[in-house]
């Protein structure tokens, strides 16, 4: 069974204001002290931001545990210094980021200017294990219209510098910002994606294979496919449900590969049409669904999604429990949602972190 590693970033924040706080280069030194959480956390382009990063799991249970305890612990540190966490995909109140002191993210404050001053924005990445690169760049081939959907189920940023955005998912047109993010053409074989990825980077305007921001890309330190468009969840179950629908994802796109069925050519255009349209509603409106590239309501696009992943989830014993969160998801709402529930019964985005922060401990 493949293997799933999420890597999450939080927001830290003031507990009382809910204003972003700079202390991650505090909170990261105390967590260095801690024999355990010494490579679970790292810096982050940001000091508003902590960043940490599971083990590889092969049981969905295991990695909820692991995440719930990853969220606790970060919240331990930062409570230590006076701030707290918050699994918010933007702040909903406005900051100044404060760039993190490092000769890469320095070199990116100069090269692209205000958008990295202004790229305080928080992600859910999600690992699932390859055999090979061959086969990591056929499921990334196979992905591709995909995707939309599970930004859509992570949307989690309808706030900006104090603002509601009328996005779900701000955080993703935020993010369009770097030169490389966003979807990929089709790349048909390992050899055609390294070279394109060592053509990117052989023209200055990035500075190495760390900065290849597609939505999904072959990971340059672990035997995985990297996916990179989901907001961090407000709740940890979200989460495991993106990880577990991913991981439903690349095992589908390998047995098509293998079988030689061809993948679904859409161009970049509709992709980021698609992409778009998730991330303005999220779940609260119609999507465009993955092979029509035509708008249907977002229950039926969801439902589309599950039964793309069926035999996958079944194999793995995810499939009960998928279509129980993904339900439960549709009748709730996402993260933007409660965000923008809890401002109706507030009337405070200061009154939202807190109440955020609480979701993230839960």
């Amino acid at each position: 069974m493949r293997t799933v590693g999420v890597e999450e970033e939080l927001l830290l924040v003031d507990p009382e204001t809910g204003e972003p706080r700079a202390m991650s280069a505090a909170v990261l030194a105390r967590a260095e002290r801690d024999d355990a959480d010494q490579d679970v956390f790292e810096k982050e382009l940001h000091e508003q931001m902590l960043e940490f990063a599971t083990h590889p799991q092969s049981d969905m249970a295991a990695l909820r545990a692991e995440i719930g305890r990853c969220r606790a612990e970060a919240g331990r540190h930062a409570g230590e210094l006076g701030c707290a966490v918050a699994a918010l995909a933007t702040s909903p109140l406005p900051v100044s980021p404060a760039v993190s002191m490092n000769r890469r993210y320095q070199w990116m404050a100069e090269q692209y200017g205000i958008a990295t001053r202004e790229q305080l924005v928080l992600g859910c990445h999600v690992h699932v294990s390859v055999e090979s690169d061959e086969e990591g760049v056929a499921v990334v081939d196979r992905l591709r219209p995909w995707l939309s959907v599970l930004s859509a189920i992570s949307a989690n940023s309808p706030f900006w510098q104090g603002s509601d955005t009328g996005y779900s998912s701000y955080r993703s047109r935020v993010w369009q910002r770097w030169p490389s993010a966003g979807p990929t053409e089709m790349f048909g074989s390992a050899e055609r994606y390294h070279r394109r990825v060592a053509d990117m980077v052989a023209t200055g305007a990035i500075l190495d294979e760390g900065m290849i921001y597609f939505d999904a890309r072959l990971s340059q330190r672990y035997p995985t496919v990297e996916i990179r468009v989901s907001d961090v969840c407000l709740r940890a179950d979200t989460a495991v449900l993106i990880a577990t629908l991913a991981r439903g994802l690349v095992e589908t796109a390998a047995r098509e590969w293998r079988e030689g069925r061809e993948p679904v050519d859409h161009s970049v255009s509709l992709l980021r049409l698609a992409a778009w349209r998730a991330a303005r509603s999220g779940l609260a409106d119609k999507l465009l669904h993955p092979v029509t590239m035509r708008r249907m309501p977002a229950e039926s696009v969801v439902q589309a999604l599950l039964e793309h992943v069926e035999d996958a989830l079944g194999e793995s014993g995810d499939l009960d429990e998928v279509r129980k969160a993904a339900a439960e998801l549709l009748r709730n709402g996402t993260g933007a949602d409660a965000q923008r529930e809890a401002l109706r019964r507030t009337e405070s985005l200061r009154d939202v972190v807190t109440e955020c922060v609480r979701h993230t401990q839960e």
